[in-house]
């Protein structure tokens, strides 16, 4: 019987690492990597039938990245695995079609669990999710708002501006001029009356593009 194959990406070496050996007892671990858009060309070169990312990792943050790659690879299936108990996270995971959400803390025998549920079609949320946060899922509507009128473009440029990138480093890494990534930056401002450089840092920590 074919084994299920499992790309891996985490920002922490160590616990990609650890990640990967738990792993390979069961599965094919096709490859590791340790930012989004690492995570974007592996999975279009690798093509496996499980992706268990993290959320928060820099250049593009594990969200952002898997919904391209569902665009790509419908068929796909999704599990963060992340240290968050954040409902909105939770939220907009299962939003964007994700088949699985464990935190860091569960249980070695639950990662196993959620690629099974995922591979048979079903979803696994972690039981260290409270009743409260999974109450919470449906009121958190209001305070998604604000996040959900950006662009996927605008998202990725408040990474990484949140980051600590200039606008012209930014405009490397996406391959756009200064002015598009200026334009980005006080457009975003606008919408979201934001006033200063601190406030839109304080806004993407907030939302989990990056790590507090």
């Amino acid at each position: 019987m074919r084994q299920t194959r499992v790309l891996l990406a985490d920002d922490h070496t160590i616990l990609l690492e650890a990640f990967k050996g738990l792993l390979e007892a069961e599965c094919e671990v096709v490859g590791t990597v340790t930012d989004g858009r690492q995570l974007i060309s592996a999975a279009v070169k690798l093509k496996p039938d499980v992706i268990v990312s993290d959320i928060s990792m820099p250049n593009l943050n594990g969200l952002d990245a898997c919904r391209k790659i569902k665009k790509q690879l419908p068929d796909i299936k999704l599990i963060f695995l992340t240290v968050s108990h954040d409902a909105e996270l939770v939220a907009e995971a299962i939003r964007m079609g994700a088949d699985g959400y464990l935190l860091k803390s569960s249980a070695a025998s639950e990662l196993f669990q959620a690629i099974k549920s995922a591979m048979s079609g079903g979803t696994y949320i972690t039981p260290l999710v409270t009743r409260d946060m999974i109450g919470s899922l449906t009121s958190s509507v209001d305070k998604r708002a604000s996040l959900d009128k950006l662009t996927v473009r605008q998202r990725e440029v408040l990474q990484l501006l949140a980051e600590g990138m200039t606008m012209k480093k930014v405009a490397s890494v996406l391959n756009v001029t200064p002015r598009t990534v200026a334009f980005h930056k006080y457009r975003m401002m606008d919408d979201l009356h934001i006033t200063s450089n601190a406030e839109l840092i304080q806004f993407a920590v907030k939302h989990g593009l990056v790590s507090s």
